[in-house]
C-alpha cells in the first residue's frame, strides 16, 4: 500500500476556482446572449420576458458578481487565480454598458433574412404581393406561408413612390424598445434611374 507524501496531499486538498470559472463564464455568456439578442425575442409573449427571463437573468448576474467579488477575498491565501470569475463579470458588465449590443443583433437580423427579404422585394416589384390590409393601404401582410421575415406579424410597408418602391421590413416593434425608437427596421429600396 502506497503511503500519501505531504506534496500529495497538498495538492489533493489545493482549493479550485474552477467551479467558479465555469458558473461565471456560462451565465456571463448567457446575460450577453440576451442583452445582444433582446429586441428578437420582443415577438414572444411579453409577460414570459419581462417578467420571466430577465429579471432571472438579472438576478444570476448580480449573484455571480456578488459570489465572485467575495472570491477576491481568497487571492492572498490561494493566488491570483480566484479574480478570473470576477473579472469575467466585470468585462460582462462592461460590455453590456458600452458594447453596441443591439447593432450586433440588427446585422445578424440582415444578414439571416437577407436572401429571404430580396425574394420578397423582387415578388413586390413584379407585382405578385400587393397591399392586402384594410385598414393600411400601404400593408402587406405575409401570412404564415411566406418566411418571417418582419416582426410583429410578419408585415412588411409598400410605398410606391416616384422615384422607386420602397419595401419596409420590421426587425423590432413595441414595448421593448425605449420610446424614440418604438419601431427598428431595415428599408429596401430600388430606384428608378
Amino acid at each position: 500500500m502506497a503511503e500519501a507524501t505531504p506534496e500529495t496531499m497538498m495538492a489533493a486538498t489545493r482549493p479550485s476556482v474552477r467551479a467558479a470559472l465555469v458558473a461565471a463564464t456560462i451565465i456571463s455568456a448567457g446575460t450577453l446572449l440576451l442583452a445582444t439578442f433582446e429586441l428578437s425575442m420582443a415577438d414572444w409573449p411579453s409577460g414570459f420576458v419581462l417578467l420571466g427571463i430577465l429579471p432571472l437573468t438579472a438576478l444570476l448576474f448580480f449573484g455571480c458578481g456578488l459570489w465572485s467579488a467575495t472570491l477576491l477575498l481568497r487571492i492572498r491565501k490561494d493566488g491570483v487565480k480566484f479574480a478570473i470569475p470576477f473579472l469575467i463579470c466585470a468585462a460582462t458588465l462592461a460590455l453590456l454598458v458600452y458594447a453596441p449590443l443591439h447593432k450586433v443583433a440588427l446585422q445578424r437580423n440582415f444578414y439571416w433574412h437577407r436572401a429571404d427579404r430580396e425574394r420578397i422585394v423582387a415578388r413586390v416589384e413584379a407585382g405578385e404581393l400587393k397591399p392586402n390590409v384594410a385598414y393600411n393601404e400601404n400593408l402587406i401582410a405575409l401570412g404564415g406561408n411566406e418566411p418571417n421575415v418582419s416582426a410583429g406579424g410578419n408585415d412588411i410597408v409598400v410605398d410606391q413612390a416616384g422615384e422607386g418602391t420602397y419595401v419596409l421590413f420590421l426587425t423590432s416593434r413595441g414595448k421593448m424598445l425605449k420610446p424614440p425608437e418604438t419601431i427598428m427596421s431595415f428599408l429596401r429600396s430600388r430606384m428608378n434611374m
